[in-house]
């Protein structure tokens, strides 16, 4: 079940890549990265600057409850963001800093939070109506983790992962059923799933305890890329994607998309299926790459001020 699982994130990406009409792929560039990824990607880790590392219990919970509210990029530009930092680096820090300061929130806590908890936790300003509607977004996300933990785990964050017996597949499934986690489009009357952060949450327990235990994946490689709003930027700043000239000049001009139109899905599916391309060349000339590895590389990258010079997409999603 597990491999349909991923095999229908690739097939679904590939379809829309075959027909895109507001994103193409350029070969070349793709067996330029590829060259450029030779000798393989870094390995993901974990940063302890902002993210909790600590009893493996509530790293756990750290981590579900980061990943659960793992969005919001189409509203980050109204946060406060803390200085150098970006939205998810403001965000991941402030968790980080309750996790130590008050200990892990349990499910019952998760449950009961609000959107001014939320602001008050990240520190925001919930008078500024984009920002409460994200901050209504995260409670409500961390609301469905509260409550899931309780009735389905016994509140027990350890447990849920327990549960997926080693398969970063099953627990992607196990998150999949809270809504928020439901990341799949139609396009053209194709669903097309992408489950960016049901994904996310092994590849990062995978980092946090170095492959052993909690992050102790047996299909890790399995994963695609965590289709979001920073890879395709990347992507087309190295020339891999290529963007029709009205969807361009809009995200130039910092229009924001909306989500699940038919520009939004293309660029994600197309994010997905070069990757796919590109790693499929690394392993044709004897790479050991993977997609999670090359999404790291390209995430990283596009923390640089060489990216974040230029617009990337925006769109107000609860997927990334």
């Amino acid at each position: 079940m597990t491999t349909e699982f991923f095999a229908k994130i690739r097939s679904g990406c590939a379809a829309v890549s075959e027909r895109a009409r507001w994103v193409r792929i350029d070969a070349d560039a793709i067996e330029s990265l590829a060259a450029e990824m030779a000798g393989g990607p870094p390995p993901p880790q974990i940063n302890p600057a902002h993210h909790y590392v600590g009893e493996p219990d509530a790293t756990v919970a750290f981590i579900l409850c980061l990943d659960a509210i793992n969005f919001g990029s189409g509203y980050f530009p109204y946060l406060v963001k803390r200085p150098g930092l970006s939205g998810y680096f403001t965000v991941a820090t402030s968790l980080k800093e309750l996790w130590e300061d008050s200990g892990a929130l349990d499910a019952k806590q998760l449950a009961s939070l609000s959107g001014a908890d939320c602001a008050r936790i990240i520190g925001q300003d919930f008078s500024v109506p984009e920002v409460a509607e994200l901050m209504g977004l995260f409670a409500r996300a961390l609301n469905d983790m509260g409550r899931f933990l309780s009735d389905r785990f016994g509140g027990d964050a350890t447990d849920l992962v327990g549960s997926a017996n080693g398969s970063a597949g099953r627990l992607a499934e196990l998150l999949a059923e809270m809504p928020l986690y439901r990341d799949i489009s139609r396009y053209e009357g194709l669903e097309v799933p992408f489950f960016k952060r049901a994904q996310l949450t092994s590849a990062d327990l995978a980092a946090v305890f170095e492959g052993e235990g909690y992050g102790k994946f047996h299909d890790l490689d399995q994963l695609t890329i965590f289709a979001d709003n920073l890879v395709p930027h990347v992507l087309r700043r190295l020339g891999v994607l290529v963007y029709a000239p009205d969807l361009a000049n809009r995200i130039d001009a910092e229009q924001s998309l909306e989500a699940g139109s038919a520009e939004e899905v293309e660029i994600r599916a197309a994010a997905v299926h070069a990757v796919e391309r590109c790693v499929a060349l690394l392993r044709e000339a004897g790479e050991d790459a993977t997609s999670q590895q090359l999404d790291y590389a390209l995430w990283t990258r596009g923390q640089s001020p060489e990216m974040k010079a230029y617009p990337r997409h925006r769109a107000r999603s609860t997927f990334y």
